[in-house]
């Protein structure tokens, strides 16, 4: 009889899998909190800043730095952060990310003067990495590959995407009725409900890499020398490539960068074993990322068109740019993983870049009397691909990994993706600035043009894709359209 009892009280196989299945959404759940914070504090404070800046009497080149500071430690960051999860545990450092974010904010509210909230903004992306860099790679553990993790990143772009618009209308909200630090006050009880979740209900493991130490040296010249490379591409954006305070430490990130694989080629426990990255898919899935990102500083561009030439406020170029919002809401976060699983990654990523330089194309015309409807066909297309490729990037960069390697994946492809939007900027800027130094019609032109070519390399990378190595031990047939092949 209590052999019988205890028979019942054992849960079932369909039991067991409803509950896994229950805890992988919540584990979503919790990643999508996390990294929605990082989306939608980015945002809301661009609103803030004009109020922050009057508050402490400051200029508006040294209240920058309230953005600018937080966009350095967050890419700077990230490739370390992806591999300490992988040697000390995702979940450990996915939770001090997240506490620490929510402290940071806390001291950010409190700030009492310009100083001390850049520190604390500076820190505030430097948790931020933390979050970004685990979170992927708690999702690719969490999901096995194929459809269902495609599914669960494209629910993550799909918020990711509706949190840039949401930031932007909260930042006005609450500095409104409430004030500036209201901002930053609001991401602490977030934070705090994020942490206790993940703790709870994201498994306790060893890092997949456990055994292997973290690369100090490694890890101390990739953040520097990617910290003065974006430094770098921020100054080139706004007074171009051949100016001191762009070309210094673009050449001293060269050689930070040049003496980090010098140190990875001579350690027996690399931050980034440079065998990754020569795998032909690895490279090709970033510097793929890195090309679709950088055509984004066309976007930019169009806003600084839209309130500078046709006079819009900062609520119409908003509401100007929800035509875009939808389609990377919609069609990126509920389309994209579909079309991976039955078009295949390599495909997809073509439609995408083919997209990107169609849109960008269509964008070079641009004219006052065509007004805000000339520019509305470049920008939907050129948002129906990027909402399709931005997602499907995600994914290629952590397809085929072994185990022990999802923190550096995620690390490595969230890097391009930063790095690539300033590079794109400045590039750009300094092609519309040769032609037009006013930045009038002509210039915007030339920079449409340049964004095109960016497309179209782009679209040419996407056609010599390589296809996927799958690691041992991994069903070949898991992800449609993906084949295994050697590293070359």
């Amino acid at each position: 009889m209590k052999h019988e009892t205890r028979e019942e009280q054992q849960p079932t196989t369909s039991q067991a899998e409803t509950r896994a299945a229950s805890h992988a959404r919540l584990i979503l759940a919790v990643v999508i909190s996390a990294a929605f914070l990082d989306v939608v504090d980015f945002s809301v404070v661009q609103v803030a800043l004009p109020s922050i800046q009057r508050e402490f009497h400051e200029s508006l080149a040294s209240a920058q730095w309230i953005i600018g500071v937080y966009g350095l430690t967050l890419a700077g960051f990230l490739m370390v952060s992806g591999r300490a999860g992988d040697v000390y545990g995702q979940k450990r450092i996915f939770v001090v990310g997240i506490i620490g974010f929510a402290l940071s904010s806390l001291t950010a509210g409190f700030a009492p003067s310009l100083l001390i909230l850049i520190v604390s903004r500076g820190i505030q992306g430097v948790a931020a990495a933390m979050t970004t860099a685990t979170a992927l790679a708690i999702l690719a553990a969490t999901f096995p590959e194929g459809e269902e993790r495609n599914k669960a990143f494209g629910v993550l772009v799909a918020v990711l995407s509706a949190g840039f618009a949401a930031g932007s209308i909260l930042g006005g909200v609450l500095t409104a009725a409430f004030g500036w630090r209201s901002v930053m006050f609001v991401n602490v009880p977030i934070g705090a409900l994020a942490a206790f979740l993940a703790n709870r209900f994201i498994s306790v493991k060893d890092g997949r890499a456990a055994g292997t130490r973290l690369d100090i040296p490694g890890a101390v010249t990739v953040t520097s020398g990617l910290v003065l490379l974006v430094y770098a591409l921020t100054n080139a954006a706004t007074v171009g490539f051949v100016k001191l305070e762009t070309a210094a430490p673009l050449v001293l990130s060269v050689g930070v960068l040049a003496m980090f694989v010098a140190i990875e080629r001579r350690s027996t426990s690399p931050l980034m074993p440079l065998s990754f990255v020569r795998r032909r898919t690895v490279f090709e899935a970033n510097l793929l990322s890195i090309l679709m990102t950088a055509s984004a500083g066309g976007f930019l561009l169009l806003t600084v068109y839209l309130q500078g030439m046709l006079g819009y406020s900062p609520l119409t170029t908003g509401l100007a740019f929800l035509p875009p919002a939808a389609i990377f809401f919609f069609v990126g976060g509920w389309g994209a993983s579909r079309l991976v699983n039955r078009l295949g990654m390599k495909k997809v990523l073509m439609i995408s870049a083919g997209l990107v330089t169609l849109g960008s194309l269509l964008l070079v015309p641009i004219s006052l009397e065509a007004g805000y409807f000339g520019i509305l066909p470049g920008s939907v297309l050129w948002a129906l691909g990027a909402s399709i490729g931005f997602p499907a990037l995600a994914m290629a960069g952590l397809e085929g990994t072994k185990p022990g390697e999802e923190g550096l994946a995620s690390g490595l492809i969230q890097t391009s993706q930063r790095l690539g939007f300033p590079l794109g900027l400045a590039v750009l800027l300094t092609v519309a600035s040769a032609f037009d130094p006013l930045l009038g019609l002509t210039g915007f032109r030339y920079a449409f043009i340049g964004a095109t070519v960016l497309g179209a390399v782009a679209l040419g990378l996407a056609i010599l894709l390589g296809r996927v190595r799958v690691p041992d031990g991994v069903d070949e047939g898991a992800s449609p359209g993906l084949e295994p092949v050697s590293d070359d």
